[in-house]
């Protein structure tokens, strides 16, 4: 394992805090370790060169492998099943009565990863919506900071594990085998998601608010000021009565959220 000295350390999570929101101000043994393979393969023997090439910005490819490395996150459908259930019962009822004239649904992933999140939630806006009178737009938007995994999204193939939680009807209905034993999504399902790269430190200008932000498993990264900076743009971008879901293990500092908290993991803009 290559080492990484202590100049190097602080100028390379320096550089990604304030660029990407990342806080890796004590993950110095984590940065040798989940990088030193992937600098050898680089053809780099120390730290100080890829620091160098990291901060100049020589590589965009380099910098997303590396924050996909330094940021790995297991994911699965049917992760945290509480928010489902609340898009079931509480969610889809007041989207379908909000946009009955234009049955136009505005959702957003905001970190989307490879794929599992958008599509199961698509999986709920397809059934739900299908049984409702007039043909409604039930496509959402899924967005990460990683061309390569929004790649792997698109294209995606998942193991037979990731599906297990998902009930036997949908992994028919929504998912093709393929013949190596893991599954892909059927093009209905990929037709109801547009992936976007986006980095959550940017300002957002998507063209309509948001009837419902997921942003679940990222905000982990962030320190305390990046993640208030964060929820206070997307409240401005969610529509009165609109929703915030964020992950069970992320906090949100209660005296200076814009939301109201509704249970945990769950925040709604007041009309």
């Amino acid at each position: 394992m290559m080492e990484l000295s202590q100049k190097d350390f602080e100028r390379l999570y320096q550089h990604i805090q304030r660029n990407y929101g990342i806080d890796l101000s004590k993950k110095r043994q984590l940065i040798m370790s989940r990088l030193s393979n992937t600098l050898q393969a680089k053809g780099y023997s120390a730290f100080e060169p890829f620091v160098d090439d990291i901060i100049a910005g020589k590589d965009k490819d380099m910098i997303t492998v590396m924050l996909n490395k330094l940021t790995t996150n297991y994911t699965y459908f049917m992760r945290e099943e509480s928010h489902y259930e609340f898009l079931q019962d509480t969610v889809m009822p007041e989207i379908a009565k909000r946009h009955e004239r234009d049955h136009v649904i505005s959702i957003w992933s905001a970190a989307c990863s490879s794929g599992e999140e958008p599509y199961n939630i698509s999986m709920y806006l397809l059934e739900y919506f299908s049984k409702l009178p007039g043909v409604w737009d039930t496509r959402i938007l899924a967005s990460d900071i990683s061309q390569n995994i929004l790649a792997t999204a698109m294209n995606p193939e998942y193991p037979p594990e990731s599906l297990e939680k998902l009930p036997t009807g949908w992994q028919k209905k929504y998912f093709i085998k393929k013949p190596n034993g893991n599954f892909t999504v059927t093009e209905a399902l990929k037709k109801n998601v547009i992936f976007r790269p986006f980095n959550l430190m940017d300002p957002i200008k998507w063209k309509i608010p948001f009837d419902l932000i997921f942003c679940r498993n990222v905000m982990i990264y962030f320190d305390q000021p990046t993640k208030d900076a964060l929820v206070n743009r997307f409240y401005n971008v969610t529509v009165p009565g609109g929703y915030l879901f964020i992950g069970h293990s992320e906090g949100i500092t209660k005296s200076t959220c814009p939301y109201q908290f509704i249970k945990p993991a769950i925040y709604q803009r007041k009309a």
